[in-house]
């Protein structure tokens, strides 16, 4: 997005853009499913802003300049038509992340955009005519007057975001700060929920324990090795840098009725065994519950599936009660593979929001994930990377 926002500010400027794979976007085509979630469908930019954990108020000015509908806009004019989901998801309308890739393969096709595959910087250093890039394999280095490293974080390494850029970075007088993975799944000490694998949920409530309590709401489902889904990795952003494992495990609760009060679903129940006070309870549960999750209810609260409803206890009610607006789990792991983004990064006190240049070196720039910004799920992180990208293409421009 750089190397395009600058060669349509200027067309005869030279631009190399230095991509170490065979081919450009493959943590693009992957991303979404492969179907590449391109930007969020949220309008409101300040709304767009509170969906960082970190470097909100940092991408401000990135983010009134390309917003998600100009991003939204840009893709279309570039032959990509776009759709916007119920959940607020932006996806190509073909659902291929190749076609986002194709876009700008096309603009370069056109260009003085050099792109130069499989090409594997080994150092960017200051040069008195600018920047000197060196390469493995003897390749000849080249000298420019401007570099805007883009090299993501360290997720999904097998895309080739193996952290290459931070030591650019450190290289030319930029600290990075601590590093964690973010928007994972939780694997649980729990073995019940793979019983329950794909269960899903529309709303519920996940809450964290360590030195103060944190919360999110929202949709999430039961794997084989733990929980995932949207809520999940919400949560996991907002404890990227809680240290969590087998050895120190981290105690998380599901609320899965975040709209009502203990008292309401009580007595929501309670209607249920009035009605039909001679049904077993695992069926007067199945009113209330899916069926799947009715059996782990009762194992896990002690109270018989096949009792009649009217002869169970108030303290079993009130135990189930408990159960389901605070399900307790132990997690012991970030589910491998599920590791979307890298919290932390290049220090955002050493960067200019306005232009996304280097404080430190001039004629330096950032953009994406290589900076100390990481956002939930849903478009936000792209819409950073196109937002940051186009900003510091710009900024070269003028």
């Amino acid at each position: 997005m750089a190397a395009a926002a600058l060669t349509e500010m200027n067309p005869s400027a030279d631009i190399w853009l230095i991509e170490k794979n065979d081919g450009l976007g493959k943590k693009v085509i992957i991303s979404g499913g492969g179907r590449c979630n391109v930007t969020t469908g949220i309008r409101d930019i300040r709304t767009v802003l509170t969906k960082y954990p970190r470097g909100t108020k940092f991408l401000s000015k990135a983010m009134y300049a390309f917003s998600p509908e100009a991003v939204y806009d840009w893709f279309e004019a570039y032959g990509v038509p776009m759709k916007v989901e119920e959940d607020l998801r932006a996806f190509p309308q073909s659902d291929d992340g190749e076609d986002v890739v194709r876009a700008f393969e096309y603009l370069f096709g056109d260009s003085n955009v050099h792109v130069m595959l499989k090409a594997q910087v080994t150092h960017v250093q200051k040069d008195p005519a600018g920047y000197k890039i060196s390469f493995k394999n003897d390749q000849a280095p080249i000298v420019v007057d401007n570099v805007v490293l883009t090299t993501g974080g360290q997720a999904y390494r097998y895309t080739g975001s193996t952290g290459d850029g931070y030591a650019f970075a450190i290289e030319l007088g930029h600290t990075i700060t601590p590093l964690a993975p973010s928007l994972n799944a939780f694997t649980t000490k729990e073995q019940w929920p793979k019983t329950i694998s794909g269960l899903s949920f529309e709303q519920a409530t996940f809450t964290a324990y360590r030195d103060k309590k944190t919360s999110f709401t929202g949709p999430f489902l039961f794997t084989h090795r733990g929980v995932s889904g949207p809520a999940v990795f919400a949560l996991s952003s907002l404890i990227a840098f809680e240290p969590y494992g087998p050895n120190e495990p981290l105690a998380v609760t599901i609320d899965l009725f975040p709209k009502e009060t203990s008292a309401e679903l009580s007595a929501r129940l309670m209607v249920a065994i009035t009605n039909h006070p001679k049904k077993s309870m695992a069926n007067v549960l199945d009113m209330l519950l899916p069926k799947s999750l009715v059996q782990v209810v009762c194992q896990e609260t002690g109270v018989l599936p096949d009792r009649r409803a009217n002869e169970v206890s108030k303290k079993e009610l009130t135990e189930i009660i408990t159960w389901l607006k605070n399900i307790p789990l132990t997690v012991i792991g970030r589910d491998a593979g599920d590791e979307f983004v890298t919290a932390g990064g290049v220090s955002l006190d050493e960067v200019d929001p306005s232009t996304m240049q280097s404080k430190i070196s001039p004629g330096l720039y950032f953009a994406g994930e290589i900076l100390n910004i990481d956002g939930f799920t849903g478009g936000f992180n792209l819409q950073a990377s196109w937002a940051t990208g186009h900003l510091a293409g710009e900024s070269i421009g003028h």
